[in-house]
């Protein structure tokens, strides 16, 4: 499965669902979210994974929780939003509040819904870093740093030879998040939310571009 078909496939469609359910927002804004939030999510963990000693206790921790089981049984996010809360608590540590701010005004999820939300798909993103690591054969935390950065330039291939809405706003940030320089976690969320992608500048930047998955 690739970051493509996590996010427009089955699981993507099904978490959404269940999130437009309990938090009233829209199956669209909660895949919009998604498509912004995986990569966001990899590049931070990618980041975190050049010091050997995050890196042992990510892979611990993915070997532990994170089997790619929830893959197969979209419905455990309602119930795993607590474990998301401490995961991005983790992940994001003291730039989580910007991280939820910038998010929330990228894709029109209110500041009260949007760290719920992000706690239910976290989870989820996680466990689709379990199942690659599982389908690549990565055994211990050093070679997380390259799964992870592979996770991201083969999504970004993927998304650039397809032909979708979709597929554009992905490629768009995959591409920011391939070309951030990596100087620190905050920018990493710079690079990824003002992306690669020349179409951004023409639409008003990511929101832009959400804002057009939003009208269709």
């Amino acid at each position: 499965m690739s970051l493509l078909d996590l996010i427009t496939g089955s699981t993507g469609n099904q978490v959404a669902e269940q999130a437009e359910n309990k938090f009233g927002i829209s199956k669209n804004q909660i895949i919009a979210l998604l498509i912004v939030a995986a990569p966001l999510v990899i590049s931070y963990l990618k980041k975190k994974s050049e010091n050997s000693d995050e890196a042992d206790k990510l892979n611990a921790t993915l070997d532990k929780h994170h089997d790619g089981s929830i893959l197969n049984n979209p419905a455990q996010a309602l119930d795993r939003e607590q474990e998301g809360d401490f995961i991005l608590n983790h992940i994001f540590g003291g730039e989580k509040a910007t991280v939820e701010n910038q998010l929330s005004q990228n894709t029109g999820i209110s500041m009260d819904k949007i760290g719920p939300i992000l706690a239910m798909l976290a989870p989820v993103i996680m466990g689709y870093i379990g199942q690659q690591k599982q389908a690549n054969n990565v055994t211990s935390g050093g070679g997380l740093g390259d799964l992870l950065g592979g996770i991201l330039g083969g999504s970004a291939q993927e998304a650039q030879a397809s032909n979708n809405p979709l597929s554009d706003i992905l490629g768009s940030v995959l591409g920011g998040a391939t070309q951030s320089s990596g100087g620190g976690l905050g920018d990493i969320l710079g690079s990824v939310l003002a992306g690669g992608n020349q179409k951004q500048s023409e639409q008003g930047g990511l929101g832009g571009l959400l804002g057009g998955l939003f009208g269709k």
